[in-house]
């Protein structure tokens, strides 16, 4: 067991092999949740003009430093609707929250602090000079780079893309990333199980890792336990960046993958992992012209399939979108003693209890590697490296999140 590859090392080879994605524009009503390929420059100031922040009237500060001022009313600025003319000694005009500031006014007396009539208006209180006025360019001037390649388009990112007056935004191609299950027992769901089958539940899983993480997900279907089928659903994927298999990849009889994927042409990196659960994973590449297609064979068992999506999937797909690729990794304090681990690296699932500020990690006494009600049940993942010692109570342990 000891000459099994580590995790670290299996996921350094996969991201080693990754390329990253080319790019294309998108609409940016299209935008949310993909990257960018540059940095996007503003292309215009905002705000483009002094605006007022606050309901009030725009006057002269020199005017109301004595206040209370008395000032005759000349007009009314409102958003879309600025007052064309200017503002002179002993003069206010109208105004309202994001209008233009006229010329000649300096500060906003607010509507609070105002007596006012039809033709004057009186003001309570003075304000300094730029009180309640937002400068041009406040939040970005034209040219200035408003968000940086390599950045994850969210909500305040998409609303800043277009306050920038970008209606398309130059992305990275989302990876395609095909999913083939394996396996004779398998049935789609809603289906009716005959007394050996069961139903395919983990592509499912890992199409919503796929999508999470940024990819485009291809759901292949199922392959049974020939070569010919398993060829068949790989020539299917020949377009994908990404292909991954569930199931088939350990070294029974009937699991065939590891031929059909060399049958393919695929170069074959590894095929043992010291992880548990996990321990099944393959991994190979496949040049298909100028682009190297990249294999992940995953487990069968459905917390397997999860568990290995989210430690090998997810990051490559992060590699290819050019965002950070390191797990999520906090600490935690055992909630319980624990045993010796062996000579895999362990991904237990647990629960999350917060205590004094810390958070507080329980293992669930069953980690068997097909039980997925535990993992939803689960907060997290406790993560024990092979050949850990025994743990006590009250030690620091190593958890990702769920």
């Amino acid at each position: 067991m000891s000459n099994l590859l580590t995790v670290d090392e299996a996921l350094n080879r996969i991201l080693s092999a990754a390329e990253r994605s080319q790019h294309e524009t998108v609409s940016l009503s299209d935008a949310f949740g993909r990257v960018l390929f540059e940095d996007l420059v503003a292309k215009r100031t905002q705000p483009p003009f002094p605006a007022s922040a606050m309901d009030g009237y725009a006057v002269q500060a020199v005017d109301i430093e004595n206040a209370p001022s008395r000032l005759k009313l000349i007009g009314e600025s409102a958003a879309g609707h600025g007052f064309k003319g200017s503002v002179s000694k002993g003069e206010a005009v109208r105004i309202f929250t994001g209008a233009p500031v006229p010329e000649g006014a300096d500060t906003i007396a607010i509507q609070e602090n105002v007596e006012a009539d039809r033709e004057h208006i009186v003001v309570q209180q003075s304000e300094p000079s730029g009180r309640f006025v937002r400068p041009a360019g406040l939040d970005f001037r034209k040219g200035d780079v408003g968000l940086r390649a390599n950045t994850r388009l969210g909500s305040a990112e998409i609303s800043l893309a277009a306050s920038m007056n970008h209606s398309a935004v130059p992305v990275y191609q989302k990876p395609r990333v095909a999913v083939i299950s394996s396996g004779d027992e398998l049935i789609e769901p809603g289906g009716t199980l005959e007394q050996d089958q069961i139903i395919s539940s983990n592509s499912y899983g890992v199409l919503g890792i796929v999508e999470t993480a940024g990819g485009n997900p291809v759901d292949l279907g199922i392959a049974k336990d020939s070569l010919e089928a398993l060829n068949t659903k790989i020539e299917q994927a020949k377009n994908c960046d990404i292909v991954v298999t569930l199931g088939g990849a350990s070294v029974g009889d009937h699991d065939l993958v590891q031929q059909a994927l060399k049958d393919a042409g695929v170069q074959m990196n590894f095929w043992s992992l010291a992880m548990k659960p996990g321990k099944p994973v393959m991994f190979g590449t496949l040049r298909r012209g100028e682009r190297v297609q990249i294999y992940l064979g995953l487990p069968g068992n459905p917390v397997s399939s999860l568990v290995c999506a989210m430690v090998f999937v997810a990051p490559l797909i992060q590699k290819m979108l050019g965002l950070p690729t390191d797990l999520d990794f906090k600490n935690a304090i055992f909630a319980c003693d624990m045993p010796a681990s062996g000579p895999r690296q362990e991904y237990m699932r647990a629960s999350l209890e917060t205590k004094d500020g810390n958070l507080h990690a329980m293992p669930f006494t069953n980690q068997d590697s097909s039980i997925l009600s535990n993992l939803v049940k689960a907060d997290c993942l406790v993560v024990r490296p092979a050949n850990a010692e025994p743990a006590h109570t009250g030690e620091t342990c190593e958890i990702l999140l769920l």
